[in-house]
């Protein structure tokens, strides 16, 4: 029996880990637009001084260095769906027997008025190292003026990625800026801003209300019930008419399906693309489409989250139906197994929820550190990680301070 030509678009973490499941039942080809994998939930890090840019990012080559796997650096500019074959910007074709989409996604802005413009994104290593910029440089300014003047930062959305951001910028005040000029770090004033009635909202009302004290005693200026209308330049407007100061603005309020699918000449809903139960694209049995970019639906009839554990629950899944497939075999219904949530907020102090055990402290930020610790990919990488953490942890320091203008 021959083995399937299978072509992935997309190598973040569902991607990556279809591309390696396949590997034994197919002839895979992976695709990406870079030729190194990013570990987003640690990007934050990145943007607050915290670890070191290349801690994060892993050549694709090297994850799939003990595969047959092949890879490609591009982007798909279109679908031959007649043929099966998608071509690549760098006027590369190639066949396949089956599709999986796992583009990943894109800043939200909601339609908001100035937020393309005025705030600062945080889905890649350029836009994390562009953050660091931004606060350092107006750090410096700070220094230089000796005055009473303010600085206001804001992180806008109140999930795990706000929260981790506005967390992070607050013990970056505290502890390194605070040495390098505590008359300049005291000018300095972090907002965290949610739409809606509390933050983390996915978490039981009792660690959203912990972490929203831990914040405050960090020094953050917790909003709630607080809907943008607009970013201005160095104001935030809010659609009750108030607003306040912010001179950089990180919007990590949401995300939506990555825009380039929209060249593969298939069904869309809501941002999404359009899937079966079986992760099947609408109407293209041959297409799966994974992660981020997939409107796959949980029991209650809403979208799965855009979290790492859905794209690699259904990587691994697309990966045993493609195989049922191959052998004349009835496929199944994607069923997400929801293994809980956590986010960490500062030295000491994280919350965790799994199936209803609920943990927070000295505990939850341990277990957050060894989960992403774990999944980090490359040994290097893990290493630097590793000694970037206890670096800062016992010195009260960060080292990455460094002002790097981005193009």
């Amino acid at each position: 029996m021959s083995r399937p030509k299978v072509v992935i678009l997309g190598a973040g973490f569902g991607g990556l880990t279809a591309a390696r499941s396949l590997d034994r039942i197919a002839d895979v080809t992976l695709v990406d637009r870079h030729n190194f994998q990013t570990f987003l939930p640690l990007l934050y890090q990145v943007s607050t001084a915290g670890l070191a840019a290349d801690h994060v990012a892993y050549p694709i080559r090297g994850a799939l260095r003990k595969t047959k796997v092949k890879f490609r650096m591009g982007s798909p500019i279109s679908v031959d769906h007649k043929n099966k074959s998608v071509k690549l910007d760098s006027s590369e074709v190639l066949d396949f027997d089956y599709l999986i989409v796992a583009l990943g996604s894109a800043t939200n802005d909601f339609g908001i008025k100035g937020v393309a413009e005025n705030s600062l994104g945080m889905k890649t290593v350029n836009e994390a190292l562009n953050i660091r910029s931004e606060i350092m440089r107006r750090f410096e300014d700070l220094c230089r003026f000796e005055d009473d003047t303010k600085f206001s930062i804001a992180v806008v959305g109140g999930g795990p990625t706000g929260v981790e951001m506005a967390g992070a910028i607050a013990e970056l005040k505290r502890g390194p800026l605070t040495s390098d000029s505590k008359a300049a770090a005291k000018n300095i004033d972090v907002y965290l801003i949610e739409a809606g009635q509390r933050v983390l909202p996915a978490l039981s009302p009792k660690l959203s209300a912990r972490t929203k004290k831990d914040l405050e005693k960090l020094g953050v200026t917790v909003l709630t019930n607080a809907a943008v209308k607009e970013v201005k330049p160095r104001q935030i407007v809010f659609a009750d008419g108030t607003s306040i100061p912010s001179e950089v603005t990180v919007w990590a309020a949401g995300v939506k399906g990555e825009p380039a699918m929209k060249k593969l000449s298939i069904p869309e809903e809501s941002g999404r693309i359009a899937v079966e139960p079986t992760l099947q694209v609408t109407n293209y049995p041959y297409v799966f489409a994974i992660g981020d970019i997939a409107g796959a639906k949980g029991k209650d009839g809403r979208f799965l989250p855009m979290v790492a554990p859905v794209a690699m629950q259904q990587a691994r899944f697309v990966a045993k139906q493609i195989e049922r497939l191959s052998k004349s075999q009835s496929l199944q219904t994607f069923s997400y197994v929801d293994k809980g949530s956590m986010a960490t907020i500062g030295r000491h102090k994280a919350v965790v929820e799994v199936k209803g055990i609920r943990i927070g402290g000295a505990l939850a930020w341990y277990m957050w550190l060894w989960l992403h610790l774990f999944y980090l990919l490359g040994g290097r990488n893990k290493i630097g990680t590793m000694a970037d953490w206890t670096w800062n942890y016992l010195t009260f320091d960060r080292g990455n301070r460094h002002i790097m203008d981005i193009s």
